[in-house]
């Protein structure tokens, strides 16, 4: 039986931020730059009471919060604290997968550090974190990645739940099913269409039938539905790709795309901004309305260095497409591949004079 740790620091960017400036303190900080293009890194817990959220645009926060105080993103400094706090990961255990800057999972099956239990060494590193950074983390502790995550997300902030293995059936039982990773607005409708809202309901639905109607997701959800995530904690596993994708409620054309793609790429672009690697492939994926699926990339020479780079390529890509004017879409998907260290793209340094990309798979 694993011991797994989900932990999660607080609103990390906006409260390095009001760490950082006293004056910033009990007041709704947004992180982000300013302008119509701009998208919401992080927002302070002052300011989520207004409704803003991460990867919004900003021009939205600003009209959900018109006090805020909108402070420009600095992830030299950002990455300087998530190295404090993998640092005091690494005292309790080797087995360290990091998400992003600001989460984690830990396997402390058998921490390096003597615990009387999982709670006990999750208590510890949050203890830990708040004296050496001065910020705080939530944490979640389960027999799986999968419960973990979630219970990560029951007490923020600066808290602290567990789900034992006598527990989960549960603690399952009443939870609705959008808690569940991949389900988005468009699944969850779908399986609402069936009667189901909760995880207790999902459980009444055999594999099979789960399988025939979404697929290799159907297993994935009659397997969570259970409790069930056989995977490990994968420490040292760099991010290779990162993007963000949308089911529509009606097929679009091709022409009509364009609104969904500059609020998708705003999405994974913010995503992108948590990982220390730079991304250097943009890559545009479409599915039809009978479930053909496309993809377009494009490598410029240095890799993207802006929200408005990503975008002006992502839109190049989608006029490379060339089925007929009438097809119609029903997702679109934007993301960064070919990831690399950072001091590996060191050379790669500047804003590129952005042109079409040439026709290339």
């Amino acid at each position: 039986m694993r011991k797994i740790l989900h932990i999660d620091m607080d609103a990390f960017y906006a409260s390095v931020e009001q760490r950082d400036d006293p004056t910033l303190r009990g007041k709704p900080v947004v992180v982000a730059w300013r302008g119509s293009r701009s998208v919401v890194c992080a927002a302070s817990y002052e300011a989520r009471k207004f409704g803003v959220r991460s990867a919004m645009p900003a021009v939205r926060a600003e009209r959900l919060c018109p006090d805020a105080i909108f402070v420009p993103p600095d992830f030299t400094r950002y990455k300087a604290v998530s190295r404090q706090v993998r640092e005091i990961f690494l005292r309790h255990t080797d087995l360290v997968e990091p998400l992003s800057l600001d989460e984690a999972y830990l396997d402390v099956t058998a921490p390096k550090i003597a615990s009387p239990s999982a709670t006990a060494t999750a208590e510890a590193i949050r203890a830990q974190i708040r004296e050496e950074t001065a910020l705080t983390a939530s944490a979640g502790v389960a027999p799986n990645k999968f419960l973990a995550k979630i219970a990560s997300d029951w007490n923020k902030p600066d808290g602290l739940f567990v789900i034992k293995p006598s527990q989960v059936e549960a603690f399952l039982e009443p939870l609705a099913v959008s808690r569940i990773p991949g389900v988005g607005k468009v699944m969850e409708k779908k399986l609402a269409d069936l009667g189901i809202d909760t995880v207790g309901q999902l459980r009444g639905f055999a594999r099979e039938e789960l399988e025939a109607r979404f697929g290799s997701f159907g297993g994935r959800l009659h397997a969570r539905a259970r409790g069930i995530d056989e995977r490990e904690v994968e420490p040292n596993q760099p991010v290779q790709s990162i993007s963000a994708e949308d089911t529509f409620e009606r097929d679009l054309l091709l022409e009509e795309l364009t609104p969904a793609i500059l609020r998708i790429a705003e999405k994974a672009w913010a995503a992108t901004r948590k990982t220390e690697r730079v991304g250097h492939t943009v890559v545009l994926k479409l599915k039809t309305a009978q479930f053909r699926i496309l993809t377009r990339s494009f490598t410029p020479d240095a890799p993207p260095t802006s929200l408005q780079e990503f975008t002006a390529i992502a839109l190049a890509l989608r006029d490379r497409v060339d089925l007929p004017a009438s097809t119609r879409y029903r997702l679109v998907g934007v993301g960064l591949s070919g990831f690399r260290e950072a001091d590996e793209s060191a050379g790669q340094h500047g804003l590129f004079a952005f042109e079409a990309p040439p026709d290339q798979a």
